[in-house]
């Protein structure tokens, strides 16, 4: 299940996202989770099953468009689809209002997600 980010979750999102490459620094992780809490175009969306919260998704609203900026996953809930659910939902989610698009470090891997099998 999709959920929205909110404080008391922060070091569990850090957490998460410090499994993607380009945010091995602690500086640029709390940067990255201030930009989520402060900025009103930065949305951050956890992905919980049962108890607990092994996904994270991160997209910035840009004029017209929805960029997928963050994707991650636990390493030990990898290749069960998990990435795939949450780029559908946040697809789902705003694709009625804005284009979805991924960055540059997202880009290979949300189009797989949305490639038909």
């Amino acid at each position: 299940m999709l959920i929205r980010f909110k404080k008391s979750f922060e070091k569990i999102a850090m957490g998460l996202l410090s499994f993607m490459p380009e945010s091995k620094d602690v500086k640029k992780l709390q940067d990255i989770i201030k930009e989520y809490e402060n900025n009103e175009n930065w949305h951050l969306y956890l992905w919980k099953e049962g108890e607990d919260i092994i996904g994270a998704v991160g997209v910035r609203v840009s004029d017209e468009k929805a960029i997928i900026q963050h994707v991650s996953v636990n390493p030990s809930h990898r290749n069960n689809g998990i990435g795939k659910k949450m780029v559908h939902r946040v697809t789902e989610k705003y694709e009625s209002t804005y284009e979805v698009c991924a960055t540059g470090d997202t880009g290979t891997f949300v189009e797989k997600c949305t490639s038909p099998d």
